[in-house]
Order: structure tokens, then sequence, then C-alpha cells
């Protein structure tokens, strides 16, 4: 997680870096939500999820049916600032992906947490 040629070039790819930046912006997404949201396919979606989560950069969790996932909370500070410096240059494409997937019907629910 710590090398910075790895986590550049998953940031490098425009899929990889709308994907980490919907779900930052949303706390956490599924396959389909993402599918929705970037207008791809699941293989292809799921693809890039993997080399996201190889990089250590999400995390996921499986509730029920559905895999969720989420920045890895123990990103190091420079890369969080990486990802806030990036996003208002993307500001306009994730507008567009956020409304696509505001648009998505039947979307998953979450379970709450318990303590």
């Amino acid at each position: 997680m710590d090398e910075p040629c790895a986590i550049f070039k998953c940031l490098a790819d425009p899929t990889r870096l709308r994907t980490l930046l919907l779900i930052r912006a949303e706390g956490e997404l599924c396959v389909c939500e993402l599918g929705a949201a970037l207008e791809l396919s699941q293989p292809k979606v799921s693809r890039h999820l993997a080399l996201l989560r190889n990089a250590k950069l999400l995390l996921d969790s499986r509730q029920g049916q559905w895999i969720f996932y989420r920045l890895n909370p123990e990103l190091n500070d420079w890369i969080e600032q990486v990802l806030a410096a990036v996003a208002p240059a993307c500001a306009c494409q994730l507008e567009a992906d956020l409304a696509s997937l505001q648009a998505m019907g039947d979307r998953p629910e979450r379970q709450s947490i318990c303590c």
C-alpha cells in the first residue's frame, strides 16, 4: 500500500480513479452500484476493483449476496491527500456518476452496524 508507483498506476486509470472517488463520496458501494454509476459491465468493474483491492486501496465485506467496497481506513495520509486534491478536478465527472447512481433502481440495502 505504501508503494507510490503502484498507487499512482492505479490512479492513472480513469475508471479506477472514478471508482475511488465514488466510493470516497458514498462511503461504500457494491459492484452493481458501481456498474450503474460508471455505465460499465459487472466483469469490467470487478477487474478494476480487484486491482484496487490488491493495491490495498479498498477493502471489501460481504452482506448476504452483496459484496461492498470501501476505502481502506489504514490508507497513508499522502494517499488521502492525493484523493482530496484530485477530487475538485474531477467534480463534473463525479457529479454525473453520482447522478447515474441515484437514478439506479433497486439499490442493495446496507445492514446496520451493531455494537
